[in-house]
């Protein structure tokens, strides 16, 4: 300690003496010692005063004197800024004016948006030892070390890429990646022009509803079918079209004779049953869009998990009339906090989309994006998918066969691909709601369907009956545990049930 002010430095801690003799002339400064105008003592007195080098008190005013601390004045000295940062920063104490609250003239507009949100984050499951939840890539398998080099690589040669807007459709480079990955991985060729790079799949939606939709356009959905969809288009008016879904994918032969604006699908891995649309079907799918004019919107949001042979060619890769919207995702093979995603539009509608997504967000953040090209075109992705499939289909063989061996021969959808699988019920059994209900008193998330997952005649009995169970993220021995606790849980339930018909 000095005898003029009061500074503690220790060249034991891991902190460097500059920033420690910033911080504590920072801290003389905002608790009064030091008032403004003050002088502090030349460069050369302090250093001796403290026992350190000239340099590191001249570098500590230095960065005091750019952050607006302190003012140097040639010749004389250096000083307490009159001004204080912090004084721009925050209100003075008490100054802000105490306002008594009046009872407005005319209230004021009620919002005209109407709609219903869908569940993703799920705000349980913290509270939850075992959580089937679908859609959740392993936290384990984050590439984080590579990711960890590409980011501060990245960082360190920004430039003023961190403060200048860009392209709003994606860095180039980012687009130029995805292109190539398309190719050889789902059949399609495209131009990086007609790449947009987007916050997720539900933003692509919300672009696809600002080009489309008005009150009482006509949208064809899959019955049952992803609620973030359906939602969305009802919240911008749409007059919903269910159309149902079999082992073979979307039913054709059930699309609207009228045709419509837009059909949203999930071909390659049908949400929530998992089915997989055969190519008849995508074919004659195709065959209906281009004679009534109408956009198939593909959402291919985990078509990265093919556990057997080779990728299914993407709808997208199909199409010659330019039909097709396609959307596709980075939440389920790197993960979902990325909030990043692309769409690859037809020639017709880049120009269109590109001025809503200006008018959305202006793009995604440059940083995320310069990382995540480089890790997709230096072959980084390609090895992520690789170790993640074999991870995720032992995951799925692992709860295949916990639930044959707890349940014996069950009903199962959805095997092909993806990271969920779809459970129906035996016969017998409670509803799928309750179940689920009674398992999470058990530390264990399973999940029936969305109430309004099914909306067309015909599919009651499916929806209570159906189970979604996702395995990526878990070990085999939670996956054990959990159908474990599932399988106690319904024999408790049935005794229940069994009890209270005796008694009657």
């Amino acid at each position: 300690m000095t005898n003029e002010l009061p500074l503690q430095i220790d060249s034991t801690l891991k902190q460097g003496l500059q920033s420690q003799l910033f911080s504590e002339i920072r801290r003389l400064l905002l608790g009064g010692y030091l008032r403004p105008g003050t002088a502090l003592p030349a460069t050369r007195e302090l250093a001796s005063q403290l026992g350190v080098s000239r340099n590191t008190v001249l570098l500590a005013y230095e960065r005091l004197i750019a952050e607006g601390y302190l003012e140097s004045r040639p010749a004389i000295g250096t000083f307490v800024s009159e001004h204080l940062p912090e004084s721009a920063l925050y209100l003075e104490p008490g100054s802000r004016p105490v306002l008594q609250p009046e009872p407005p003239l005319v209230a004021c507009a009620a919002p005209v948006f109407r709609g219903r949100p869908h569940a993703v984050y799920n705000q349980d499951a913290g509270h939850l030892a075992i959580d089937f939840k679908v859609g959740r890539p392993d936290p384990r398998s984050f590439p984080v070390n590579r990711w960890r080099r590409l980011l501060n690589r990245h960082l360190q040669l920004a430039r003023d890429n961190l403060t200048e807007y860009h392209d709003p459709t994606g860095i180039l480079a980012l687009r130029q990646a995805i292109a190539d990955h398309l190719g050889p991985a789902r059949g399609i060729t495209v131009d990086p022009r007609q790449v947009l790079v987007v916050a997720g799949c539900q933003e692509a939606l919300n672009i696809i509803a600002r080009l489309f939709v008005q009150p009482g356009t006509p949208v064809v959905t899959e019955c049952p079918g992803y609620q973030g969809a359906v939602n969305l288009f009802e919240s911008y008016g749409a007059s919903l079209l269910p159309v149902p879904v079999d082992r073979e994918g979307l039913v054709t032969g059930s699309l609207p004779a009228e045709g419509a604006r837009l059909a949203y699908l999930t071909p390659s891995h049908q949400y929530p049953l998992g089915y997989t649309l055969s190519l008849q079907r995508r074919l004659e799918l195709l065959e209906w869009a281009q004679r009534h004019g109408t956009y198939l919107v593909e959402d291919d949001y985990d078509s990265d998990f093919r556990h057997h042979g080779a990728p299914l060619t993407a709808l997208k890769g199909l199409d010659r009339g330019g039909s097709v919207i396609y959307l596709g995702t980075f939440s389920k093979s790197i993960g979902a906090a990325l909030r990043m995603g692309y769409m690859v539009l037809p020639e017709a509608l880049v120009e269109p989309a590109r001025t809503v997504k200006t008018l959305l967000n202006n793009g995604q953040p440059w940083l995320d994006q310069v990382v995540l090209a480089e890790f997709i075109s230096s072959g980084g992705f390609a090895n992520h998918l690789r170790r993640i499939r074999r991870l995720y289909l032992q995951r799925r063989d692992c709860l295949i066969a916990a639930l044959e061996r707890y349940f014996g021969r069950v009903e199962l959808s959805g095997l092909e691909g993806g990271m969920h699988l779809a459970w129906r019920l035996p016969s017998g059994s409670p509803s799928a709601r309750v179940l689920e209900k009674a398992v999470r008193q058990q530390g264990v998330g399973i999940y029936s369907l969305p109430s309004g997952a099914a909306f067309c005649s015909g599919h009651d009995s499916l929806v209570r009956r159906t189970l979604m169970l996702g395995y990526a993220a878990l070990t085999e021995s939670q996956i054990e545990e959990g159908v474990r606790r599932v399988a106690a849980t319904l024999s408790r339930l049935r005794e229940a049930e069994a009890a209270t018909a005796g008694s009657s």
